[in-house]
């Protein structure tokens, strides 16, 4: 799930506790910095605080939602009265948290507000044998519990969004990887390497197809189709 986290003061704790999360998380400090990477990249949350050097983040987000932009948001701030949060949320935010934050409530806040914002009454994902839980980052296969690697993790569940269809190399790594991320050329192939282990030791009656020059697909295999 890719982040854009707008703090100048943001901990080095946080921002690797979100990554353990599952969280692909790009950290900037000042509202200019926000911008620059809101445009360049597509985001599926936003965590900002308030009080940056050349701005208020609240202003920035309004301009967001004026502009018609529906990313969610969670606004994080020191200041915690009535009036404050009544602004925030007027101003288009989804939820609040006030600093400093507990990094686990931070991160169950996160997957509420994806949960919520779409609309996911069942947000279980199935394909094949294999069952995905995006906001309980869990994976199962017939029944079985299995545990895959964070960014392995990540792989699969962009994978599965589109299973069926092609995924561009492009991208998978938008997704995936964070502007900070030091990212080797063949990274992309180690983790789907990786990937395509977990599923084939765990019985997963589904595989990763190769589509050169292009990217990856999900499919079922011969033995999923046979059952049905």
């Amino acid at each position: 799930m890719r982040t854009l986290l707008v703090d100048a003061d943001l901990t080095r704790s946080v921002r690797g506790a979100l990554g353990e999360g599952g969280f692909a998380v790009d950290v900037v400090g000042t509202l200019e910095q926000a911008s620059s990477a809101f445009f360049s990249a597509s985001y599926e949350i936003l965590l900002l605080e308030l009080a940056l050097p050349d701005g208020n983040g609240l202003d920035w987000l309004r301009q967001l939602r004026n502009d018609g932009y529906s990313v969610p948001a969670v606004i994080m701030s020191s200041r915690d009265d009535l009036e404050k949060r009544i602004s925030i949320f007027n101003s288009g935010a989804d939820d609040f948290l006030r600093k400093p934050v507990s990094t686990d409530e931070l991160i169950a806040r996160m997957r509420a507000v994806l949960r919520r914002s779409t609309q996911m009454t069942c947000p279980i994902i199935v394909f094949g044998n294999l069952h995905f839980d995006p906001i309980g980052r869990q994976v199962s296969v017939a029944g079985h519990p299995i545990v895959i690697a964070r960014r392995e993790l990540c792989i699969l569940e962009h994978l599965l969004n589109r299973a069926g269809r092609i995924v561009p190399r492009a991208r998978l790594e938008d997704q995936i990887y964070s502007f900070n991320d030091e990212v080797s050329a063949n990274a992309l192939e180690a983790g789907i390497y990786r990937l395509r282990g977990y599923l084939s030791r765990s019985g997963a009656t589904l595989r990763i197809r190769t589509v050169r020059g292009i990217g990856y697909t999900l499919e079922l295999t011969d033995a999923s189709h046979s059952q049905i």
